[in-house]
């Protein structure tokens, strides 16, 4: 049994400490491109970030279609939404993207409504 419990302690070590590389490497590829962590954007100011698309979802808002992505830089979490958009070419899960617009604060929530994106590869 104690055998199990140590390689089941160190499966999960290895998981956590890949997790913690891959956001490294995020905050790494942030920084080298000259963008804003997500940690350290204010709020109501204007900012370049570049990330990781976590989900990308159709959730309408007030009656209008609102395409919602979450951006991942390794440092925080920021919900990126285009208003009026049930689609848009390229943006989907997994996708690296360097995003400019202004930030906000919705339900203790970080946002950003219709940032200008780029595809980045």
């Amino acid at each position: 049994m104690a055998e199990v419990k140590g390689r089941l302690r160190r499966s999960l070590s290895r998981w956590a400490s890949s997790e913690d590389m891959d956001a490294k490497e995020l905050k790494d590829h942030t920084v080298k491109a000259g963008c804003c962590p997500i940690a350290e954007a204010a709020d109501r100011e204007r900012v370049e970030l570049r990330g990781s698309l976590r989900t990308v979802t159709l959730r309408p808002r007030g009656g209008v279609p609102a395409l919602e992505a979450e951006l991942y830089d390794g440092s925080g979490v920021i919900t990126l939404v285009w208003l009026g958009r049930r689609r848009i070419a390229g943006i989907e899960p997994g996708r690296a993207v360097k995003v400019e617009g202004r930030v906000g604060t919705q339900d203790k929530m970080r946002i950003m409504y219709n940032p200008r994106y780029e595809l980045r590869y």
